[in-house]
């Protein structure tokens, strides 16, 4: 009998695999593949900025100038109006393409053999060790990037870089790579490193310079002369090599390059003394003025000849008695009735701190405060000639003193202001109410924060130097409040002109009956009180502030021309030895005063501005003076122009001279 065979599982013949199913399996790879790669890419390219025209060619450039005309460059952030490429010198150009990218003129923005070879050096090093980039993909890192050594930022940088070459023209791309890459010591672009190192314009930049210049393009800070003059020079020869390679450069003129190599020497690129002054200009312009604007033209208000001197006063004065009396910093600021800033002092020395004691720092006036307690007395009804009674007071448990603890009885108020009686002050403010004091002094322009309590009388609220002293500039011109103020002019990239600007734009109130009385008060301080050491030949008004323990010393006041104010005291706030309002600061302002009034040469006429004839007479009739006292400043404007008809027809016009901008030419003299 034939049995039929069993069959078991094991023992059934494998399916064959159909071609189509092999199509589905090549088909799902590649959509995976597709997905990972579109993935991969997207992480690459997450959050790349393609970045319009102007942000390449048209980047913000700030250039101040003083009142004169003279060139104020920031330290630390130095930069230039740009130069195309085509009017660099030859040198320059051959010097950086020959070291950094000598195939610029035939890629598209990316080298792909550099690149390559690059790759090859990380492999081999097992980290990324060298660059490949191209000028192109070096001012995307510089303006877009950064200096992450990624390879993601790689491909966003090559995205980023072959996006520009089809947007610019190579000459453009060299233009702002020359006119952005940082070439150490806080200057950024050719022109300014060639201002900095050599002190001369990039179109005079000699072969050796150069090429100095071009090797720090790589490392600023390591090639950086300034720190390592021979690592510069070593840096410079490759640089010469490069360009002798390149063709650009005979071996005969590498040779003599290296010979004669550049000698950079630190340049005074501003007066050293502006720094303050330049710095709080500059930030003010750079918050109003588009970061794509191009290059943006500041005409400032301030006075060199005033700025250097109020500099030599200052240094000199804290140098001679600075260490006796443990009084280590001041500061000062000086401008117009208007608010136009002329000079400013923000501490010793500028290139030890510069901290602007004179804006940023706040710091108790003492009773340089007392300007807003009478001023309220004033228009509450008081005359400065009534009487306050000038004895100890307690109020609630507060009880001030007067200085050395003398009490005068019964004084005026004019004299109780002039001796910086405290306790009689305190007593007025307790009759017109601490209310009305915070609303005079809001009136005047004080922007400070003050709390409603007795001591405020006395001072203790901070203030900065700029607010007080724009107060007291109120007090001077009749009309509130002053806003201090730089900037006289602005030019944008197709203006041919300066715009003038002049003092802000905002509404102000006449002082009215209470500027004559209030010059009075002032006057009789320097007269008669605690201001005694600030008494000038001519016409001189302010007030002294000294807080607790000799921590703060002020004095604020005024001559026919210029409101200055100026502090002494320490940063750690440690007590200085006995000086008052009366002392180092008086004698500060003083002589400054007659720097500032003082002729230039024998026969010109003084720094200092004329005197302003509307605000004189108040200031002579509430003082009684006679005109034989008043007769230095009446001579003086009549030797000079209409101050009042010039300052209202020209925004450009300086009081210092007497003298207005016209849209082109030199200053002209102000006939009105």
């Amino acid at each position: 009998m034939n049995a039929n065979p069993v069959v078991t599982p094991e023992s059934e013949p494998a399916p064959h695999a159909s071609p189509g199913s092999w199509l589905g399996y090549a088909a799902a790879a590649m959509v995976a593949a597709i997905f990972l790669l579109a993935g991969t890419t997207s992480w690459f390219l997450y959050g790349i900025h393609l970045p319009s025209m102007a942000e390449i060619t048209s980047r913000r450039v700030i250039v101040l100038k003083s009142a004169d005309g003279q060139d104020l460059l920031p330290r630390g952030n130095l930069r230039l109006a740009p130069v195309e490429a085509q009017d660099m010198p030859a040198v320059v150009v051959d010097a950086v393409l020959s070291i950094e990218d000598r195939r610029f003129y035939r890629h598209g923005g990316v080298d792909f053999p550099s690149m390559l070879r690059a790759f090859r050096q990380d492999i081999e090093a097992h980290r990324t060790v060298a660059g490949g980039s191209t000028i192109t993909q070096q001012l995307v890192k510089t303006l877009f990037l950064g200096p992450e050594r990624t390879y993601r930022r790689k491909i966003q940088e090559a995205v980023i870089a072959i996006w520009i070459e089809h947007h610019l023209t190579k000459d453009e791309i060299l233009t702002s790579y020359l006119n952005n890459v940082y070439l150490g010591s806080g200057a950024t672009g050719f022109p300014a490193a060639a201002k900095l190192y050599f002190d001369k314009s990039v179109a005079d930049l000699t072969v050796p310079e150069a090429a100095m210049l071009a090797g720090m393009i790589n490392a600023p800070e390591q090639d950086d002369p300034f720190h390592d003059l021979d690592a510069a020079r070593k840096r410079a020869a490759t640089v010469l090599d490069a360009m002798v390679d390149n063709g650009k450069l005979t071996e005969q003129a590498a040779l003599a390059a290296k010979l004669h190599p550049a000698a950079p020497a630190r340049a005074e690129i501003s007066p050293p003394a502006a720094g303050w002054f330049v710095d709080w200009v500059y930030n003010k312009a750079a918050a109003v003025t588009p970061p794509f604007a191009g290059t943006v033209g500041i005409r400032t208000t301030l006075d060199l000849r005033l700025q250097e001197s109020a500099a030599e006063i200052v240094k000199s004065v804290l140098a001679k008695d600075g260490d006796q009396k443990h009084a280590q910093q001041a500061a000062l600021v000086a401008m117009r009735p208007d608010g136009a800033v002329v000079a400013m002092i923000g501490g010793r020395s500028y290139a030890r701190s510069q901290y602007n004691r004179a804006v940023q720092a706040e710091r108790q006036p003492g009773s340089a405060f007392k300007l807003f307690d009478y001023y309220a007395a004033l228009r509450a009804g008081f005359k400065p000639d009534d009487d306050i009674l000038d004895t100890p007071i307690d109020i609630h448990g507060w009880r001030p003193e007067n200085y050395e603890r003398r009490y005068h009885g019964e004084v005026t108020l004019a004299d109780a202001f002039a001796n910086s009686l405290n306790d009689a002050t305190v007593r007025l403010s307790q009759k017109v109410g601490i209310g009305e004091v915070i609303a005079a002094a809001r009136d005047l322009g004080l922007r400070a924060r003050l709390e409603n309590n007795p001591s405020l009388a006395l001072g203790t609220a901070e203030v900065s130097l700029l607010d007080l002293t724009s107060a007291y500039a109120a007090v001077r011109a009749g009309k509130a409040p002053v806003t201090a103020w730089g900037i006289s002019g602005v030019k944008m990239p197709n203006d041919p002109h300066y715009l003038p600007i002049g003092d802000p734009d905002q509404s102000q109130h006449s002082l009215g009956q209470y500027q004559a009385e209030l010059i009075s008060l002032l006057q009789g301080v320097v007269e008669h009180g605690t201001g005694r050491a600030a008494a000038l030949p001519g016409f001189a008004a302010g007030k002294t502030g000294t807080t607790q323990d000799y921590r703060d010393a002020w004095f604020v006041g005024f001559d026919d021309s210029l409101v200055v104010g100026v502090w002494v005291g320490n940063d750690d706030h440690s007590p200085m030895k006995g000086v008052v309002g009366g002392s180092l600061p008086a004698e500060i302002w003083k002589d400054f005063m007659e720097q500032a009034s003082a002729p230039t040469v024998a026969g010109n006429d003084p720094v200092g501005s004329p005197a302003l004839p509307t605000t004189v007479d108040q200031s002579q009739q509430a003082s009684g003076l006679s005109d034989q006292d008043a007769a230095p400043a009446a001579e003086t404007q009549a030797g000079q122009c209409n101050v009042p008809a010039c300052e209202e027809y020209y925004h450009s016009f300086r009081i210092s001279d007497c003298t207005y901008q016209p849209y082109w030419g030199p200053r002209e003299y102000c006939e009105r």
